[in-house]
């Protein structure tokens, strides 16, 4: 009788065909539920940390790199462990390593968790992370290249092939990302989604257990030679007998390079979108589902997009969205959206494609694994860390937009006579098209004229399309489209001239002159927050959401007798328009999360609103959460909610236990009054439904039509929505039919429970 062999030593027991089937099953779920729960504990974790932070784009993306760091330590210690260890001390380590974790589940906060509020949070972030959540996201981690190691090395018939386990770990992946917003934050607490995570962790060690049995004990036919049993791995360095020799450390970092960037468009998309088009949280998995979806299509054993139909797309969708960006469009919302996830799917197809058709042979598994990870790190560490040092703007993502067109195009096949003259005009043409755009768009006389922004809707499309004829010359192509996003910085001067940005943890505060000079804008990400005129007046008027024609105005006229000598709080400070409501004998404390938007407001040159109308108002900086807990108990006659991340107001700050603790904080005859105006969320009976909750009385008005006269001043539509205890305290506002009664028929956030599905507008 033949021996057969387990990971290479030989044994005298007769391989059962039943196990060989069942071989591939078992480590494919296994390697499934793996990944399910990686990338299920990810947006688990960010939910509860969001609260601490404000609900920034800034914590998902510090979360983003965190995950990456972990898993670059996981396939490093895995790669170290096959090299050093037998497979049955490989096994007991790993099983050692998953019994750890169970003494920090199930996920949660540590007790006493504050984040620093004068600087960036984000080493606190990824410390916060490490002590909460990085002992069992390591050992997940490490069991998906170690069973991939162990299958590969077993002479199973399929082995000699192996890496459609990594298609089926990514499609865990996915699943454990698209499940979350759909399936499960919808229907369970924060708190049942912990233990459900730590019920899963369960039985992903008892599907551990049956692997290592069946990698130990019966399941394996004899190992092949060496190398891929398939020519659907091709492997330069694999001899036709023999192990492969290890892979040059060029072709090593070549698979880094091919990581790295469609890891940094992921984070750069997620950036901009949520900036520039619309923040809320949902926003932030579809870039990193298609990512993992890439990997999914690339890795699986038939490729059902081929290469050169990728080849093809990728220009088709890089050179709008280049249009786009240079143009500085935000709208229509849905078209850039789909643009910005279309060019990331597309972008990562190709670059992890060209990953997948460089595999070394399965000797070499774990050390591909250990450097597509440490490119995923690079590319998370450019955009989290270095980039918000070194740009004013998201200037990553357009760079990583022309580096993934470079790098995942194919290169020309040129003859040798004509590279040098291919190449020469390889840098002649697109200089010379970016010249003839700078020359139309940044002359003198055009930025003059009055048709200049129709002057840019037809120059880069136009640009453009002589662009896509260069889309057969990677290098060529690239370049052009570096020229287009180029002379796109300058040009967006139009929409007002740029006196001030900033770019923290927080996002990208900018503040703007206004295209005729009238008014200062404040800008954060693609929202206004406030705005000032530039003519000179003893006392600033609010103008904006915040105008005395809508419903704010109408709020404080109506309560002015009230709140006479009272204290009034504001959480959100934006340009520090409301201060103009301030009246003598008030006391004022505003409650702000940036310490950048602080700076603004106080800064005279660009905003008077703080210094002429409340100059000893009290400014707070940190999450409201945490800095109004701290604040006298029943001590505000008015608290004002006017919070925004860009666009979403943070959903921690409208849950029960957040209003309970604006209600600790107001007299027993105060109000809370919170702004929502919103363009992608109907607040009103979310905040309706906590208003019944609470037994509270709740109205609102809506301005959403301003007359003429008050546009021409500067006002914008707005909406506010006003509670209180007592029926006495919004008796000023019945008699006002502006004022109707707030809808209810929304769900009821909590911290634990809180689905923004459910509040789109449709």
């Amino acid at each position: 009788m033949s021996p057969t062999y387990t990971l290479g030593v030989a044994t005298d027991i007769p391989i059962p065909g039943r196990a060989q089937r069942l071989g591939p099953l078992l480590f494919s779920a296994t390697l499934l539920l793996s990944a399910f729960l990686l990338f299920a504990v990810q947006p688990l974790f960010a939910r509860m940390a969001l609260p601490l932070l404000g609900g920034s784009p800034g914590v998902w993306n510090t979360a983003l790199l965190f995950f990456q760091g972990l898993l670059l330590a996981a396939y490093a210690a895995v790669h170290g462990l096959a090299a050093r260890l037998g497979p049955r001390r490989q096994v007991g380590l790993h099983l050692v390593a998953l019994l750890l974790p169970v003494l920090v589940l199930p996920i949660a906060l540590p007790l006493g968790a504050v984040p620093p509020a004068e600087h960036d949070p984000t080493l606190w972030l990824l410390g916060l992370m490490a002590t909460a959540v990085g002992l069992p996201y390591f050992a997940v981690a490490c069991s998906s290249p170690l069973l991939q190691r162990w299958f590969a090395s077993s002479g199973h018939p399929a082995a000699g092939d192996p890496y459609f386990l990594f298609a089926a770990s990514n499609l865990g992946s996915l699943a454990g990302l698209l499940a979350y917003p759909l399936l499960v934050e919808p229907r369970w607490s924060l708190e049942a989604q912990a233990r459900g995570w730590t019920l899963g962790y369960g039985l992903l060690v008892m599907l551990l257990l049956c692997c290592a049995a069946w990698t130990l004990g019966w399941g394996h036919g004899r190992p092949s030679a060496a190398g891929p049993a398939s020519a659907a791995t091709p492997d330069a360095d694999a001899g036709p007998a023999g192990p492969a020799l290890a892979p040059p450390l060029s072709r090593r970092l070549w698979w880094a390079a091919l990581a790295a960037l469609p890891s940094s468009l992921m984070i750069g998309a997620t950036t901009a979108i949520s900036t520039d088009l619309a923040s809320f949280p949902l926003l932030w998995l579809p870039p990193l589902g298609l990512y993992l979806l890439s990997f999914v299509l690339v890795f699986a054993r038939r490729r059902l997009l081929p290469a050169r139909l990728v080849a093809r797309t990728l220009p088709m969708v890089a050179l709008p969205l280049a249009v786009a960006l240079a143009l500085g469009a935000n709208q229509p919302v849905g078209v850039l959206l789909a643009l910005h996830l279309l060019f990331l799917f597309v972008a990562a197809l190709a670059c992890h494609g060209r990953l997948a058709d460089d595999r070394p042979a399965p000797r070499h598994l774990t050390a591909f694994y250990l450097w597509i990870s440490l490119g995923g790190v690079l590319g998370g560490l450019c955009n989290v860390l270095l980039a918000p040092q070194f740009f004013r703007s998201i200037a990553e993502y357009p760079i990583a937009l022309v580096l993934a067109c470079l790098l995942g195009l194919p290169p020309p096949a040129d003859p040798p006579a004509l590279a040098p003259r291919r190449a020469l005009f390889d840098l002649l043409l697109p200089s010379m098209l970016t010249a003839a755009v700078a020359a139309l768009l940044l002359a003198p006389q055009a930025r003059s004229s009055a048709v200049y922004p129709v002057l840019g809707s037809l120059v880069f499309p136009l640009a453009g399309l002589v662009a896509f004829g260069f889309s057969r010359r990677r290098l060529r192509f690239s370049l052009a489209m570096a020229g287009i996003l180029l002379v796109g910085q300058p040009y967006t001067q139009r929409l007002g001239s740029l006196l001030y940005a900033e770019r923290s943890f927080y996002g990208v505060s900018r503040v703007r002159l206004s295209p005729d000079g009238s008014q200062r804008l404040l800008f954060h990400g693609s929202s206004l927050h406030g705005a000032q005129s530039t003519r000179p007046a003893a006392r600033p008027e609010p103008l904006t959401y915040y105008a005395r024609t809508g419903p704010l105005g109408w709020l404080f006229q109506a309560l002015e007798p009230r709140l006479a000598g009272q204290a009034v709080g504001a959480v959100g400070l934006g340009a520090g328009a409301i201060a103009c409501y301030a009246e003598p004998g008030q006391t004022w404390t505003f409650f702000e999360l940036d310490p950048t938007v602080a700076r603004i407001a106080r800064d005279p040159r660009y905003f008077s609103f703080l210094a002429a109308c409340a100059p000893e108002a009290r400014l707070v900086l940190g999450d409201a959460r945490l800095t109004l807990g701290r604040a006298a108990e029943a001590g505000f006659g008015l608290l004002v909610l006017d919070a925004y991340s860009s666009d979403a107001i943070p959903l921690h700050l409208i849950t029960r236990e957040a209003l309970d603790l604006y209600l600790a904080k107001l007299r027993p005859d105060g109000l809370l009054a919170f702004h929502i105006s919103n363009r992608h969320l109907d607040l009103e009976p979310v905040l309706g439904r906590l208003a019944q909750s609470a037994g509270l009385q709740a109205l609102v008005a809506e301005d959403l039509d301003p007359a003429e006269s008050a546009l021409e001043a500067g006002a914008y539509p707005a909406i506010y929505l006003v509670m209180a205890r007592e029926e006495a305290a919004l008796k000023p506002l019945r008699g006002d039919p502006r004022w109707r009664p707030a809808r209810a028929d929304g769900p009821l956030w909590t911290d634990d429970f809180a689905s923004v599905l459910g509040a789109l507008r449709r």
